[in-house]
C-alpha cells in the first residue's frame, strides 16, 4: 500500500523527566496506557501500525468501519489504542489486561473478544493531511489540524484532551491515576515530527514497595555470568506468594555482582517453593495470576524459563502503578533489605489509587 507518508513509520517518542516542566511553552496530555499506533488511510486504503511498525489491523478487525466512516479519505494520525471497561465502583477505566488479550493467533478468538469488549483510539497527533506531509510543521499547527479533523468524532474514535494550563495539568496527573492513566506527556509547542526521537517528555507516577526475590532469569547473551532480572512475588490476604513483575534495567556490573549474590540462595530452592507447580511455565495458573515462565504473548520464541530462589531475600524497588494484582511495568531496584523480614512483603503496603471516573477527563472536568 502506498500512503502520502510511506509506511511503515515509527512513532514520536518520550523522554522520561521527574516533574511538569515549570518554564517553556508546551502542552500537556494525558499518557494513555495502551498500544501505540498509527493509523495510515488512503480511499479505502487502512493500516493501523504497531509502535514497531507491524500491522495490528488483525488484531482489532471493530475498528476499521469506525476509522473508515469518521477519518478524512486521506490522512496519517499517531494515537493510542486503548480499552476502557467498566473498573472499581462501577467507574469506566483502562484495561491493560483486556487489551493485552487481543494479541491472539486465533482469529476466531479475535473476534470474539472484538465483540464482547470493543477497543477505542484516541488520537493525539496529525503528521499527514490530504497532500500535505505536515511532519515539518510545529506542533501547535498539526494540534490545529487534528482537532478540525476529530471536531464531530464519537466513540471509538477520541480527541485527547490538552491543556497548556500546568495547574490543569497537574491536577489530571493526580487525580486520572485512578482511571488506569499513565502520567503526563509534555509536547514543545513548537516541536516538528521526529520519528523514533524522544523530542517529547513524559512525567509518570513512581513508588516504593518491598518484595519478597523468589527466582531470577539469566541474561539473554546465555553465558551464564550475567543475570538478566528478577523475579518478585507479594503476599496475598490469603498468605499466598504471589508473582508480581520483574526487577530488570541493570548495569552489567550489577548483572555480574548479582550472580554472587544470589548463588547462596539456589541451593534447594525448588523444595517447597511456592511457585513449584509453575515450573513448566505452559499452562495457566488456574486462578488467572501470571505465571514466571509463560510464554510471551508477543514473542513465541522468546525465552521466559527461569530459576527459582529460595524465598528468603527481601528487595526494595520502585514501580509507577499497579495493573490488578502486578505491577503494570518494570520495576527498578533501590536496594536489599535484609532488615525487612519476608512476611512483611504484602499487597497492604501499597498505595491505594481512588478509582476516578474517564470519561471525565473527555468532559473537561
Amino acid at each position: 500500500m502506498a500512503f502520502l507518508v510511506p509506511a511503515p513509520l515509527l512513532p514520536m517518542l518520550a523522554k522520561r523527566i521527574d516533574a511538569i516542566p515549570a518554564e517553556g511553552a508546551f502542552q500537556f496530555e494525558p499518557k494513555w496506557d495502551g498500544f501505540r499506533t498509527i493509523v495510515f488511510r488512503d480511499g479505502d486504503e487502512l493500516l493501523i501500525q504497531s509502535r514497531d511498525g507491524k500491522g495490528l489491523d488483525r488484531y482489532f478487525p471493530e475498528l476499521r468501519a469506525p476509522l473508515l466512516a469518521q477519518l478524512p479519505s486521506r490522512c496519517v494520525l499517531d494515537g493510542e489504542i486503548v480499552m476502557p471497561r467498566p473498573g472499581s465502583e462501577d467507574r469506566t477505566a483502562l484495561d491493560f489486561d483486556a487489551l493485552q488479550l487481543r494479541v491472539h493467533p486465533a482469529a476466531s478468538r479475535v473476534k470474539m473478544l472484538s465483540e464482547m469488549t470493543p477497543a477505542s483510539v484516541v488520537f493525539f497527533d496529525c503528521i499527514a493531511l490530504d497532500d500535505q506531509d505536515l511532519r515539518a510543521k510545529p506542533f501547535e499547527q498539526r494540534r490545529r489540524q487534528l482537532e478540525l479533523i476529530l471536531k464531530d468524532a464519537v466513540a471509538p474514535l477520541h480527541l485527547t484532551p490538552a491543556t497548556e494550563d500546568r495547574v490543569v495539568a497537574a491536577d489530571w496527573f493526580r487525580r486520572f491515576e485512578g482511571a488506569g492513566l499513565d502520567g503526563l506527556i509534555a509536547k514543545p509547542l513548537a516541536g516538528v515530527y521526529a520519528p523514533d526521537k524522544r523530542t517529547q517528555f513524559k512525567v509518570k507516577h513512581e513508588r516504593d514497595c518491598d518484595c519478597v526475590v523468589a527466582g531470577f532469569r539469566w541474561h539473554k547473551n546465555g553465558d551464564g555470568t550475567h543475570v538478566g532480572s528478577l523475579l518478585l512475588g507479594l503476599f496475598d490476604d490469603a498468605g499466598a506468594l504471589q508473582h508480581v513483575g520483574v526487577c530488570a534495567s541493570f548495569t552489567e556490573a550489577k548483572r555480574r555482582e548479582l550472580v554472587e549474590t544470589l548463588a547462596p540462595y539456589r541451593e534447594g530452592a525448588m523444595a517447597g517453593h511456592p511457585w513449584a507447580h509453575w515450573s513448566g511455565g505452559d499452562a495457566p495458573a488456574e486462578d488467572g495470576s501470571r505465571m514466571p515462565g509463560a510464554k510471551s504473548r508477543w514473542n513465541s520464541t522468546k525465552d521466559l524459563s527461569w530459576e527459582p530462589l529460595r524465598a528468603e531475600l527481601v528487595v526494595e524497588v520502585a514501580y509507577e502503578h499497579m495493573q490488578g494484582n502486578r505491577f503494570r511495568h518494570l520495576a527498578h531496584f533501590r536496594r536489599w533489605r535484609p532488615d525487612k523480614s519476608t512476611a512483611s512483603c504484602t499487597y497492604a503496603q501499597l498505595e491505594v489509587v481512588p478509582p476516578q471516573e474517564l470519561m471525565d477527563l473527555f468532559a473537561g472536568t
